[in-house]
C-alpha cells in the first residue's frame, strides 16, 4: 500500500507569481481497485464539477511522478505515460485558496481561473518530487500502478481482431486442409519450415491430415496479453486453423469450432527444433489450455537417425529408425546379435525435416502405424506450480532464475552441439 501523501503551500508575501495567502491544502490516496473518492474547495466552497485547481493537482501529480520514472529509468520500452494514468487512481481532498476567483455557473460549482492550474502545480509537484525520493520503495509502487494504467491504456488501443471475411474468419492460405470433416479421426500437423511442410503435403494422408507449415520460430507468447496475440501472423493462422479463440485457463471456451481432434507440432529432431517445440508448447499451455486439457494437443517424434542393414541369409535388406543416440545403439546391438557384419550397416543423421522425402517423412511421423506420438497433458503437478516453472522458463525478466534452473539440473541434460 502507498501511505496518504498530504501537505499545504501557501505564498508569503515575498513570493513573485502569487499574492500572499493563495496557495493549496492536499491529501491525496492512491488505490489499486475501487471509485475514486474527489473532493475539491476553493476559498472553502465546494466545486462539485471541480475546474482549474483540480487540473493544477492533476499536472503537479504527473510532473512528480514522471520525473521520478524517468530518474530511476522505470519506464518500459514503447510506454508512453500520460497524466491519466497517474490520476486516474487518485482520491483526494484538494483546498486552495485563489485571489479573485472565476467560477462556472451560478452556484459556483467549477473554478474557472486560469491561474490556479500553475499556482497548484507549483505547490503540489516539489514537495511530492521530494517525498517520492525520500520514500523510494512508495515510489516504486506508485510507478509501477502509472505504468501499468499506461500498458492497459495502449493495448485497448491497439487490440487486434482475427481477420474475417463476411464475418467469417478466412482460412490461412498456407494451410493445406484434409477432405474429411469427421473430428476425431482429423489431424493438422503445424510444421517447422516450408521445405519440410512441401514433404509433409505430398507424404500426408489428405483424407484427414492437415499441414500448417510455419516461418521460423513462433513467438514467444507467454507475456503477450490475449488481444495482442493475432497482431503474430502466424498465431493468427494457428488460431484460426484449428478454430478455436486464445482464452485462459478459467475461461469457458467454445470447442465447438475445433476443426480437428489431433494438433500436432512436428519440429527437426534438435537444438533449434526443440525450441520451436517449446514455443508452440508455451502457446497452447497459456492461451489454449483447454485444448491440453481436453487431449487435443500432440507432439510428433521424428528420427535423427536411419540404418540400413544389408540382407542376411533369407532376411532381405531393412532400414529402421532410431530416435536418438541411445535407440541408434540398442538397433545396432539388435543386428549384431543377428549376425551382421560390423559396419556392414550404413547409418544416416537427418539434420532437419526439410532433409526427409515424402515417403520418409510418411513412414517415421505421418504413418499412424509407425509414428511415434506424444500427447501433451497438464499431469500431476499443481497448475499455479507450473505457471511458475513456466513464468521462470519462458519470462523475459527471469535470467537468474534460468541460470539456477542450468546450474541445478545441467548435469542431468544431453547437449546437441
Amino acid at each position: 500500500l502507498i501511505p496518504l501523501f498530504d501537505g499545504e503551500v501557501f505564498a508569503d508575501a515575498q513570493h513573485e507569481s502569487f499574492a500572499e495567502g493563495e496557495g493549496a491544502a492536499w491529501c491525496v490516496g492512491f488505490t489499486e481497485d475501487g471509485a475514486p473518492v474527489r473532493e475539491s474547495y476553493v476559498n472553502l466552497i465546494p466545486t462539485s464539477a471541480g475546474g482549474t485547481h483540480e487540473s493544477g493537482l492533476r499536472d503537479g501529480l504527473f510532473t512528480a511522478v514522471k520525473s521520478f520514472i524517468d530518474l530511476h529509468s522505470l519506464l518500459p520500452k514503447g510506454v508512453k505515460l500520460m497524466p491519466e494514468d497517474v490520476f486516474a487512481r487518485a482520491s483526494y481532498v484538494l483546498s486552495a485558496k485563489v485571489l479573485d476567483p472565476q467560477f462556472q455557473g451560478q452556484i459556483k460549482e467549477r473554478l474557472n481561473s486560469r491561474d490556479a492550474v500553475r499556482l497548484v502545480s507549483s505547490c503540489v509537484r516539489p514537495v511530492l518530487e521530494l517525498w517520492l525520493n525520500e520514500h523510494v520503495e512508495y515510489g516504486k509502487k506508485l510507478a509501477e500502478l502509472a505504468i501499468k494504467a499506461a500498458q492497459i491504456r495502449q493495448r485497448a488501443g491497439q487490440k487486434v481482431e482475427k481477420r474475417k471475411s463476411s464475418g467469417v474468419a478466412v482460412l490461412p492460405g498456407k494451410l493445406t486442409d484434409c477432405e474429411s470433416r469427421d473430428l476425431a479421426y482429423n489431424e493438422v500437423f503445424l510444421v517447422e519450415g516450408d521445405s519440410a511442410g512441401g514433404s509433409a503435403k505430398m507424404g500426408r494422408d489428405k483424407e484427414n491430415q492437415a499441414i500448417l507449415p510455419l516461418r521460423g520460430k513462433v513467438l514467444n507468447t507467454w507475456e503477450v496479453d490475449r488481444d495482442r496475440l493475432f497482431a503474430n501472423t502466424e498465431i493468427h493462422d494457428i488460431s484460426v486453423a484449428i478454430g478455436v479463440d486464445p482464452h485462459g485457463p478459467n475461461d469457458t471456451p467454445d470447442l465447438s469450432g475445433l476443426r480437428y481432434g489431433k494438433v500436432c507440432i512436428l519440429s527437426d529432431a534438435d537444438v533449434d527444433g526443440s525450441h520451436i517445440q517449446v514455443l508452440l508448447l508455451t502457446l497452447f499451455f497459456r492461451h489454449f489450455p483447454k485444448l491440453i486439457e481436453a487431449g487435443h494437443v500432440f507432439v510428433a517424434r521424428p528420427p535423427l537417425f536411419r540404418v540400413d542393414a544389408p540382407a542376411r541369409g533369407k532376411k532381405p535388406a531393412s532400414k529402421a529408425y532410431a530416435l536418438d543416440e541411445g535407440e541408434l545403439n540398442a538397433l545396432l546391438d539388435k543386428l549384431r546379435k543377428e549376425g551382421v557384419r560390423e559396419g556392414a550397416w550404413s547409418i544416416s543423421r537427418f539434420k532437419g525435416l526439410g532433409e526427409m522425402n515424402a515417403e520418409q517423412l510418411w513412414d517415421t511421423t505421418l504413418n499412424p502405424d509407425t509414428r511415434r506420438l506424444l500427447p501433451v497433458a497438464l499431469g500431476a503437478i499443481d497448475f499455479g506450480d507450473t505457471e511458475a516453472l513456466m513464468t521462470k522458463l519462458m519470462g523475459k525478466g527471469e535470467a537468474g532464475a534460468r541460470r539456477e534452473l542450468m546450474e541445478l539440473h545441467g548435469s542431468t541434460i544431453e547437449i546437441d552441439v
